[in-house]
């Protein structure tokens, strides 16, 4: 069974300590364990990094796997990381672009993701529930297309 790979930008191990009021006090640890079990036996791959290079390097090796599909919440790299859409566009299942807060009722240099471009999905504002919603979702997804 191929494994759902999720993936987490810059900022995200700060959840629970970080502008709680945006994105409440659930840690990143707890959001890990939540998408554990929303996978069920479904394998996990849950990544952290503040370095775009190296979510470029774990898109690779969901490519390269294959993962069966990837959910990600780039955080400030949505709106600015070119080389992170580059890698999205080449994988070949379905992909959740996941933010805690709404971007859209953010300021303005939020509105725009190149994120967006790729993926097949995107989720936002749902606080960290969002990740259970996602797990759920993509697994809708690759149910018929993954032994």
């Amino acid at each position: 069974m191929h494994s759902l790979h999720i993936l987490n930008g810059p900022n995200l191990n700060r959840l629970g300590k970080r502008e709680p009021e945006i994105y409440g006090h659930t840690t990143l640890a707890e959001v890990e364990s939540l998408c554990r079990q929303a996978a069920g036996t479904r394998p996990v791959v849950f990544r952290q990094s503040g370095y775009e290079g190296q979510l470029v390097e774990w898109i690779h090796e969901a490519i390269d796997e294959p993962a069966a599909a990837i959910v990600i919440n780039p955080a400030g790299l949505t709106f600015t990381s070119i080389p992170i859409l580059d890698a999205l566009k080449m994988f070949p299942g379905p992909i959740i672009e996941l933010h805690i807060s709404n971007i859209h009722r953010r300021e303005e240099i939020y509105h725009r993701s190149l994120v967006s471009r790729t993926a097949t999905a995107v989720i936002a504002g749902l606080g960290p529930a969002g990740y259970r919603t996602a797990v759920e979702a993509v697994l809708r997804l690759v149910e018929d297309a993954d032994p």
